[in-house]
């Protein structure tokens, strides 16, 4: 890997100018310098001042990563993961923003939470942390949530993640009420009924290895009827961690006939397939399943058509004794802020079905703009928030769980050789990861 080098630069606190120092923006033409002023891009290329400076080498310059859906177990399991250490995590993937997920103890779903969620984000201050508010009181799906409170306290995203809302009644009313708080539903697709006791993708491997099928239909129904609720509603839908051929089916369908809808892959679903279930290792457990390698194919096909929108890491991080048991004893997901990036990179840039400016728009444009972040994902233009990531294309590392910046080291990627990886991730300016590493 070749290694960012610093001159003259003190990365602990913002610099009033700063220097990128060769650097390709979108990976396109030669290296240019660019200065970063107070927070904003004020020059690219033909730089003649003074300033700190970061030695590019020829990276790549992208827009500054944002993750849709990430947990942080803040509060109720900081054995697991905390804002701090989930952000540190998400600062050394190239992400300047994250939204953080409501299936905390206590849940989201109320205005002291969420408020206290983004309290700790801006105290930690490595990326922006968005909470996400629930959609039903303590996840139950019985009753909504505080959604017009959460929303007045900042709240842009509201999902039940972890827990399909399942009564179509109470998911109809969610998505009339964020029509008019102009937020989004997120909604966690997997109806209860279809997957009780389910432990695998329902085929050929969950039945050869004898355990109990989850079906895609479980996935793709409440996909279908929910797509119908928005439509009718006029409300905006986002669906989580698509993971079936169907389901992308029901989105081409449902995007063509004008329905507000939009849609996340996790980089897991974009590589690994049921196939590694053979050994039982539940590092391999996650919801929805893994599935197989046809609907692999299908899922990046349709990431790179934009039926897709975007990817989002799922990053899930889990104590030893929650995974390091028997598969039916233990929890699903995995951790993704750390190999996020480099998974995208073998699976889309790789295979020629995304250029970097593909992956600015999946990895950070589209997912600013569904959220409504005004400053994030923002084009590498003079005048725009200094929100970026350097990434260095041609460099290759070994995965590990326990060196990430996670409490958990929960990662199916586990000494895996992975191309690419991030080398500096910038905060309105100011340096947040550089070298693999937080500065001091």
């Amino acid at each position: 890997m070749r290694e960012l080098a610093t001159e003259q630069m003190n990365t602990s606190s913002p610099a009033i100018s700063l220097i990128l120092r060769g650097v390709r923006p979108y990976g396109e033409g030669d290296p240019v310098d660019v200065l970063i002023r107070d927070g904003v891009i004020a020059g690219i290329g033909g730089i003649t001042e003074e300033a700190d400076v970061v030695e590019g080498n020829g990276a790549v310059l992208l827009p500054g990563f944002v993750d849709l859906h990430t947990h942080l177990r803040e509060p109720g399991r900081e054995d697991t993961e905390t804002i701090a250490t989930g952000s540190a995590a998400a600062a050394l993937g190239g992400y300047t923003a994250v939204f953080a997920m409501a299936n905390t103890n206590p849940v989201a779903d109320n205005e002291v939470v969420v408020q206290h969620v983004a309290r700790r984000g801006r105290e930690v201050g490595l990326v922006d942390v968005h909470p996400v508010g629930a959609v039903t009181v303590g996840l139950e799906g019985v009753k909504l949530a505080e959604l017009g409170t959460m929303a007045k306290a900042g709240v842009r995203v509201f999902s039940d993640d972890g827990h399909c809302v399942h009564d179509p009644l109470i998911m109809r009313r969610a998505l009339e009420y964020s029509r008019a708080l102009g937020v989004v539903v997120a909604q966690h697709a997997e109806e209860p009924r279809l997957t009780v006791g389910a432990q695998a993708h329902e085929g050929e491997q969950a039945s050869r290895l004898g355990l109990q099928g989850w079906p895609a239909a479980a996935e793709e129904s409440i996909v279908a009827r929910d797509c119908l609720l928005a439509l009718h509603a006029g409300a905006r839908l986002h669906v989580c961690h698509v993971s079936t051929t169907g389901t992308a089916d029901v989105l081409r369908w449902a995007k063509a006939r004008g329905t507000e809808v939009s849609a996340e892959v996790t980089p897991h679903h974009l590589l690994l397939t049921d196939d590694r279930l053979g050994t039982y290792d539940p590092v391999n457990k996650v919801n929805p399943p893994l599935r197989t390698a046809a609907d692999v194919k299908v899922l990046r096909e349709a990431l790179a058509e934009g039926v897709i929108d975007c990817v989002a890491t799922d990053h899930a991080p889990h104590a030893v004794q929650d995974k390091d048991c028997e598969w039916s004893a233990a929890r699903p997901g995995m951790l993704g802020l750390q190999t996020a990036l480099s998974i995208v990179v073998e699976t889309m840039v790789n295979t020629g079905l995304l250029d970097w400016r593909g992956v600015a728009r999946v990895m950070s444009e589209r997912p600013a703009e569904i959220a409504g972040l005004p400053d994030q994902g923002r084009p590498i233009e003079v005048g725009e928030p200094a929100n970026l990531t350097l990434v260095d294309p041609d460099a290759s590392w070994t995965v590990r769980g326990a060196a990430f910046a996670s409490i958990a080291a929960n990662t199916p990627f586990e000494g895996m050789e992975l191309p690419g990886a991030v080398v500096a991730t910038l905060l309105r300016g100011r340096v947040t990861a550089v070298g693999g590493r937080i500065p001091a």
